[in-house]
Order: C-alpha cells, then structure tokens, then sequence
C-alpha cells in the first residue's frame, strides 16, 4: 500500500453502508436494525428465495437492489457504483458493530484528515461463544473506505482484497464475526470458497503440482490447529481447522476437474 495525505478527505463525512446478500433472513433484521447511523444503507442480493429481500425492504433507509453473484470483488465493486456517499462501510450480514466501535466509527471520520481507509480487528463467533485461537487470533480486514481512493481487485474471486492508495488507520474496537451458525452452512460456505480459489488459479493456468492436493490441506490442518493453537479451542478448533483444511481440499480437486473440461 501506499501512503499520502489527501486535503480533500473532510469534503464528506457521510457514510453508506453497503451490504451483498444471498439467503441471509436470519440475519438482516438483526444487522439493518443497527445501522441508524448511516446516512444510506444498500443491499446488493443475489436473487435470494428466502426473506432477505422482504426484511430488507421493511426499512425505509434501506436501497435494495438485485443483481447476479460472479465473484466477491465483481459484487462489492458493483455495491460501491450505487453509493452516493465517498465513504464506504462494507459489512457481510454475519457481522456486528458493537456500541462502542459504531462510536469510534462517527468520532474516527469526524476528526480524520490522512487516512483513506481503516482496518478491523474481527473476534471470530463460533455459534455463541468466542473462537479464541485457530488461525482467526489476528483476523483483520478493511471495511471502511474512501471509495475514491480504494478498489477490489477484481483477480481475487473470493477472500476479495481491497486495493488503497493511501494511509490505512486500524481500529481499537473489534467488529464482531458470526460466521459459524452450524456445521452445514459453515461447510457450504468453505466448499464455495474452495471452488472460486480454483477458478482463481485456472484463471492464471496454475495446475495442481504433484502431492500439493494431498499435503496442502493437512499442512493447513496442522498449521491452524498446533501453529495457530487451535487445539486450546477445544472440540470447537479441531472442527474449524478441518473445515478450512477441507476448504483447501475442495479448491484442488475442483482445479482438478476445470483442467480436464479445458
């Protein structure tokens, strides 16, 4: 990343929050009732057969609109094209601002003149409770940007990287992750990961090399679950660090199959 100051960054202050959905009645309620401090709120659905667009809909600061799911980057960039707003606030419906980080948020942007983008710390939720360890100990991710200066790359099909020119801020208060709900939601949701990291790879002619579809997912397993000390997570690390090694299993074995269609 680079770093510059920008003068031109007090212009607006105003955020919208933008949101890409697919199935997530469970969670738009919750999630859209905790947004009264933006000034708009967007909802990018895939054409979900649940709730979500009726829920969404209910809130009358709320822009819905539908649009077919490529890839992560190809959907937060077009969420990014229907804001009015510079500054951008992307949250996935699993996540939750508490009190005090949706304080920082307001008091950060009202006194902010060099930064261009900000970076959560995530605390990982399994079900209820506290995933302490297993890889996710240090999880931070950018949510809040000046969309001027910041782009996804639209290489990265899934796990989406912003790309920023400028200075990048962190914040003190964690964002709160509910991505665990239960076993098979977690499960799809690794399986899809793992097919759009092929693409990624057979976009770029990379093939499986030998042994790497056997031996990469157990280092991965290893790794989270004795490195990263997932094992002090208990019955609840053993089955995260299996779900992303199979994440990695999934992604070779779908490389596999877009070689032998091509």
């Amino acid at each position: 990343m680079k770093y510059y100051h920008f003068m031109n960054l007090n212009l607006s202050k105003r955020i919208s929050v933008l949101i890409i959905t697919l199935n997530e009645e469970a969670n738009m309620q919750a999630l859209l009732t905790d947004l009264d401090f933006a000034d708009e709120v967007v909802v990018v659905d895939s054409y979900s057969t649940d709730k979500t667009k009726s829920i969404a809909q209910s809130f009358c600061n709320v822009r819905f609109i539908q649009n077919k799911f490529e890839n992560y980057s190809s959907q937060r960039n077009f969420a990014i094209s229907y804001a009015k707003n510079d500054w951008i606030l992307f949250l996935d419906a699993d996540e939750r601002l508490t009190p005090e980080l949706k304080k920082e948020i307001k008091e950060t942007l009202r006194t902010n003149e060099i930064f261009t983008a900000f970076l959560f710390y995530r605390k990982f939720m399994f079900k209820n409770s506290i995933l302490h360890f297993s890889g996710w100990q240090s999880d931070k991710i950018l949510r809040l940007f000046n969309k001027n200066f910041a782009k996804y790359k639209p290489e990265k099909l899934v796990h989406e990287k912003l790309g920023v020119s400028g200075k990048v801020g962190i914040f003190k208060n964690e964002l709160i992750h509910h991505s665990y709900t239960d076993y098979k939601s977690y499960k799809i949701k690794m399986i899809n990961y793992g097919k759009l990291k092929a693409q990624e790879k057979h976009i770029k002619n990379l093939k499986p090399i030998f042994l790497l579809p056997i031996f990469h997912p157990t280092y991965t397993f290893l790794y989270n679950y004795l490195v990263r000390l997932g094992f002090l997570d208990g019955k609840k690390g053993i089955i995260i660090c299996y779900l992303n090694a199979y994440s990695v299993s999934v992604r070779y074995k779908e490389l596999n199959l877009l070689w032998h269609k091509k």
